[in-house]
């Protein structure tokens, strides 16, 4: 990644932003038709989302005030970019709070754009895919860590692909809040705030430990702050040392309060969560035996960027997804290809009279592609088996709304239409998720049989609740069976509240 203002005709500017737990974070790039991405802005803003978490799992009405405040900022810059030229994630606080959708509305009208909240192991694929890529990356084995706010993301891989991520439940705000929430540092909070984030990791220890990998790499705020530290108070001369990691901490203790810290390179805004990321990044050093930890200056930020113009670039991550779990599950790939193809052709005639956008084409283009992956644990009720797999699977690329969105599709592609699923996705995709479902339903109806038989030029037209089907003339006569299943799915789309007509 460039840091320069290079210009060019068929130049586009595209842009990331991470709403962490800690800070929010923007980067603004020009990306050329050679596909080099040039930074042109960066933003960061210190909101401590997560530092609102009441104990009722809400956050409070100030920390989402201090957090808009931001995304209108934010907003300003990226407002007026075109729809697939940005995006925006959410992590850990986003993910657990109980009352995320009402910040999530007010934030999207903000930056007008939507925002995924990605699941902790997607989280981690997009740090590593930004570490993999900045002067950090080596040959060979490498563990990626991340301490962010409320989650600590533990990552091996080589070369640019991620092979294992986890996601730990501890960060610099969750951990100081438990241990140093009124300031006060002694050595007996710090011993137990280590041990308790050791606790967090020991599970996931045996194949992160060292041995399983070559060099330890640390990224983002929290890990950053504290190597400027230990360098600036002359501990270590290059990354971090875990021997700098203990004189840091004795030091602190020493000092006793996070009003009195006293340390060289540390910035006023990192001091309040500072207690808490020492012990979390201790527990990591011990718990996984490193001795000393290289620092990326790239991370979540980079990773979603680079992830971004892939997809521009038609090298979309979720697209391999989809193709490893056919092959994983052993699904009938030609099968699948012929009902994408007619979803595909059904889509293309009503994309316009149901207001749906391309995003809406690849979600449903996946769904018919992964629709029968539950047939290989059952085959009368293999609709709700792949809906669950698809609900808890690892699905790299995939954010959390996209991910229950294919299950809820795969859930209702047959028999009952279920609309009780759709009310539970996210508000601004419901009315689409229930129009892309006709659509699946109807691509698998036509090709039940399973024959090598095309399916005829169908043509379809939509207005809002009504779905008209027009055969060629006497087909229908000639396939009694598709006709007879229309007929049923004239009832189950009631349910729906959708009229299909045919003729």
């Amino acid at each position: 990644m460039n840091n320069g203002d290079s210009s060019s005709d068929n130049s586009r500017i595209v842009a990331a932003v991470d709403l962490g737990s800690n800070s929010f974070h923007m980067i603004v790039a020009r990306l050329d038709e050679s596909g080099t991405i040039s930074v042109i802005d960066r933003l960061r803003e210190t909101v401590r989302l997560g530092g609102g978490l009441k104990e009722n799992g809400n956050l409070s009405k100030a920390s989402m005030e201090t957090a808009l405040a931001c995304t209108e900022l934010f907003g300003q810059r990226i407002r007026d970019l075109p729809r697939g030229d940005v995006r925006v994630v959410g992590t850990n606080t986003l993910r657990v709070a109980r009352n995320a959708e009402t910040f999530l509305r007010a934030a999207e009208e903000n930056f007008g754009h939507p925002i995924e909240v990605v699941s902790g192991r997607e989280e981690a694929r997009l740090i590593y895919l930004g570490v993999a890529h900045g002067r950090a990356a080596r040959s060979g084995k490498r563990l990626v860590v991340d301490i962010g706010g409320g989650s600590t993301e533990l990552i091996i891989g080589e070369g640019k692909e991620s092979e294992r991520r986890e996601s730990l439940y501890t960060g610099c705000v969750s951990a100081s809040r438990k241990y140093f929430d009124d300031g006060i540092i002694s050595q007996k909070r710090m011993t137990r705030a280590v041990i308790d984030s050791e606790l967090v990791f020991y599970p996931v220890g045996r194949y992160m430990r060292a041995g399983n990998w070559e060099e330890a790499v640390g990224c983002s705020g929290t890990i950053k702050s504290i190597r400027n530290i230990t360098q600036a108070e002359g501990w270590c001369e290059s990354g971090i040392t875990l021997d700098a990691l203990y004189r840091l901490q004795n030091k602190m203790v020493k000092q006793g309060s996070v009003e009195k810290l006293k340390l060289e390179g540390l910035k006023p805004d990192r001091a309040p969560v500072l207690p808490g990321g020492v012990a979390v990044l201790t527990a990591v050093f011990e718990t996984l035996g490193i001795d000393q930890m290289r620092v990326s200056d790239q991370a979540l930020r980079e990773g979603l960027l680079y992830d971004l113009v892939g997809r521009i670039l038609h090298e979309d991550a979720r697209d391999v997804t989809v193709q490893s779990a056919i092959q994983r599950w052993n699904l009938d790939a030609e099968h699948a290809n012929n009902v994408t193809a007619t979803v595909r052709t059904l889509f293309n005639q009503v994309k316009a009279d149901w207001g749906l956008s391309d995003e809406h084409r690849d979600i449903v283009v996946w769904a018919a592609q992964l629709h029968e992956i539950g047939l290989q644990i059952s085959h009368g009720a293999y609709h709700k088996r792949g809906a669950y797999i698809l609900t808890h699977a690892d699905l790299p690329g995939f954010s959390r709304p996209e991910q229950a969105m294919l299950a809820t599709l795969v859930l209702s592609h047959r028999q009952r239409f279920r609309m009780n699923a759709f009310d539970d996705l996210v508000e601004p995709v419901r009315v689409p998720g229930v129009r892309l479902c006709v659509l699946l339903r109807l691509a698998v109806l036509f090709h039940r049989g399973r024959t090598d038989e095309q399916v005829p030029d169908v043509v379809i037209k939509v207005d809002k609740n009504f779905v008209e089907l027009h055969f060629p003339y006497g087909w229908l006569d000639q396939h009694p069976l598709t006709q007879a299943d229309l007929g049923k799915e004239f009832d189950y789309l009631k349910d729906a509240n959708i009229t299909l007509l045919f003729d």
